[in-house]
Formats: structure tokens, sequence, C-alpha cells
């Protein structure tokens, strides 16, 4: 005799059975469609297409690398492994940070518009993570939201992401799970993808890829602080603080293209660059129509976005490339220092030496005095600012590095300081040139 109690049973069992069967069709459908949506753009095959219809310059990453691949039955196969890494921002200052592939940050992934790719992410941090494909158009199955649209990958993990690439331009890859923590901590990298079908005004035979980051990191400490909202004071291009960053090395003709990422926690970063202007050719939207450009010499770059410019180096010579805000151009600026300009300490030092030893009023005359005087710096830190120039140390630091153009090129390598021809480098007038311009002092 069937009782009340087993009919209920009966019905919620068989209710349940049709919502699993309606949602089984329903993911089946939806692994159709996106198929069906991935193979639409591949020309209707899984398999990656063939090479870009004209040879294009592999993309630089200056003081980084890019992630090899493989290629099986036409896909293309990349390996992401998150781990610690000990990681030098400059000469004398290192920290415990997050990244992949023992970089900080990770290598840069350079595909063709087109290609599909399969990339395989083992998490060796001893928290979870995931990986967001920022600004790449893929399933959303892809997209890396811990959460939202996917369960975060567990220390010891391996996920995989596969997508084929709709689109070109320049894109990032970040940590989308506790991103306040790990992207401060480093983890992040470019990603560039190339036309299948470049137009002429593609071509350039420097391709350049920069991504532009801050982190707070105390003096003496050895971890970077992922609770800092505002007190960043190591501002890097590709996690090299100067004088650690390496050059930008052209041939003077050159077309050259420089890819600008920035995924600093808080901070746009204007970029200018002396001697030239530029165009800028992309976003992180797509390319910028020729008829919507215009020249500029500071190009600037929000926090979340991408940035191409494009110029031909027609002007031989070393010429910076930086962020201008000025306190981007310092390392472990001390943001609490008081004011010392114009102050006159008297006989203070003396005083003072009586009670410490070696003790120096500083600042009276601004940060730049201070580069030279060789001073001890705490244990795991560097100086505020100054790197070796040619005439004097370079009073900067930071997110600054330079464009070395050449006549002539023995190899990429950094070809040392440029050499001005006679009569073209500022110096001190004479006495005959005062007189002769009338200039009286």
């Amino acid at each position: 005799m069937t009782t009340r109690r087993d009919l209920l049973l009966g019905t919620v069992t068989l209710a349940g059975a049709a919502a699993l069967t309606q949602k089984t069709a329903h993911a089946a459908q939806a692994e159709r469609q996106g198929r069906a949506w991935e193979r639409s753009y591949s020309g209707g095959s899984d398999a990656a297409p063939a090479a870009p219809a004209t040879p294009r310059v592999p993309v630089v990453t200056p003081n980084g690398v890019t992630l090899p691949h493989r290629v099986v039955d036409g896909v293309k196969v990349f390996h992401l492994v998150a781990q610690e890494v000990e990681h030098e921002f400059a000469p004398g200052l290192k920290a415990n940070c997050w990244g992949y592939n023992d970089t900080v940050h990770g290598p840069t992934l350079e595909a063709v518009e087109g290609d599909r790719v399969r990339v395989y992410v083992t998490n060796r941090l001893n928290a979870p993570t995931t990986v967001h494909w920022h600004g790449v158009f893929l399933p959303n199955g892809m997209d890396g939201v811990g959460g939202l649209t996917q369960r975060s990958i567990r220390p010891g993990e391996t996920f995989k992401y596969e997508w084929t690439f709709r689109q070109h331009g320049t894109f990032m890859y970040h940590s989308h799970h506790d991103e306040m923590t790990q992207m401060a901590m480093g983890m992040m990298g470019m990603i560039v993808v190339h036309p299948r079908l470049p137009s002429a005004d593609y071509r350039v035979d420097r391709d350049f890829a920069i991504m532009l980051s801050e982190w707070s990191l105390k003096v003496g400490t050895s971890r970077p602080d992922p609770n800092a909202m505002s007190d960043f004071n190591v501002l890097t291009m590709n996690a090299k603080a100067f004088p650690a960053t390496a050059p930008l090395v052209c041939k003077r003709g050159d077309r050259v293209r420089i890819r600008f990422g920035n995924l600093s926690a808080m901070d746009h970063h204007p970029i200018h660059l002396h001697g030239y202007h530029f165009k800028v050719v992309a976003t992180d939207g797509g390319p910028i129509p020729v008829s919507a450009q215009w020249p500029e010499t500071t190009v600037l770059v929000p926090t979340g976005g991408t940035r191409d410019i494009e110029f031909v180096a027609d002007a031989a010579g070393d010429w910076a490339l930086h962020c201008h805000m000025t306190h981007h151009v310092m390392n472990q600026m001390g943001h609490g220092i008081p004011n010392m300009i114009g102050v006159k300490p008297g006989n203070l030092d003396a005083r003072v030496r009586a009670q410490l030893p070696g003790y120096m009023t500083m600042g009276q005359a601004g940060m730049g005095e201070m580069v030279d005087m060789g001073m001890p710096v705490p244990k795991n830190s560097v100086p505020m600012l100054g790197g070796k120039g040619p005439y004097d140390s370079i009073t900067m630091g930071g997110m600054f590095t330079v464009v070395k153009v050449r006549d002539t090129l023995r190899s990429d390598a950094d070809p040392g300081f440029y050499e001005q021809p006679a009569g073209t480098r500022a110096d001190v007038a004479s006495a005959a040139e005062l007189t002769r311009d009338g200039i009286q002092l």
C-alpha cells in the first residue's frame, strides 16, 4: 500500500531526475554552442590556423621572457606555474614575491589571431588562485574569475584553459582570486596577439612590451605589502626599477612599437618619451583608426588598460622614457620625510654628532645632492634615486629607462652611452659667447 510519504518521495525523486536531466542537456548544449562559436572563427576546425600571411617581429620584453609553447594537434600549448619567487627589483633590493615560471612578472604569452591555445596553470602557492585573461574574448567558463566562472585552483592542482583568439592586440593576464593580495605580490603578465592578416602599416622593426606596476616594500622588509592603498614606494617597468631597467635598443630608421600594460593597484602612469613624438595606435579594446590618431609625447596608461605607441627612431641618442609623476621615478621614497628645502642648519651637525656620530643634515637643496654621497643604506634597500651616467649620476629611479637609438648596431645588446657629435652637447658658456650675445651675469 503506497503511503503519502512514499508518494512525496517519489515525486521529489522524479523532479530531481528531471532537473538533473535538464541541467545536463543545457550543459551539453552550451558546450556544443561554445565549440561551434570557436570553430566559426577558426575556419570550421579546432586546429590552429597557419602563421601570419607576412613575417612579423617577435615581441621583446625587456628584463623579461616569452612563454615557450609546443603545438599538439594544431593547438598551441602553454604551461604557467604559479609560485613564490625571490625577485630582485634593483641591485641590493630583493623580495619574496609571487609570480609565474620563476619570473616576476610572468612571461609574455605571444600568439597569432585565430590560434587555438591551451594554457595549463599549475598552482604551487600555499593559497588558491585563478588566471584571468584580461581583455581577451573567450567563452565565459574560461574567463578565470574565482567563484563566478570557475572554482579556484587549489594548491597542487593544475587547471586547463582553452580558447581561440578572435582578436589581435595587447592584453594582460593576472590572478582573479584575492586580487588585492596576489596582484600586489606580482601575479601578472603581458599577452601579445599578432593579426593573422596584418595590414601594411602593422610592420615594425622593433616591438617591445612593458608592464607598469607599483609595490609597497618598506625599507628592510622582504615581502611586498598588499594592504597598501597609497604609499607605493617601488615603481617598476617589467618588475625592475631604475637603474636595473634594461634599455630599449634601436637602429636609426627603425619603426618602433612599444606596448604598455598597467596593472598598478591604484595609479595611472603618464609615460613620456624624450626626443620624439609618437602616435597612440591601439588600446586593449583594439586598433585606433588612423584618422583618430594624433601626435603625442606623453601617453596616459590607465590602471587596468594597455596602450600601444609607434614612432620612427630617426634621431640618434639616449632618450629618456619614464613616468612623469615625479614620485614615480624615485625608489623607496619615504612620504613622511620632513621638508628641509632652504633650511640653514648652522652648527647643528656638530652638536648632534656628539650623540650620534656620522650625523649629517640632508635635503636642504633637494634630493639630488644625496646621490653622490655614497652613504650606506639599510639592509635590503636601495638609494631613493641615482644611476650611473656618462657625465654625472642620473638622478632618477623607479619607472625610468632609456631608448637607445644608434646609426649602426653590432647586436641588440646595450651599446653603452651615446657620444654626441662635437658642438651638439650643452656645456659651460664661455666668456666670449656671453659677451657676443649680450648676456650680463
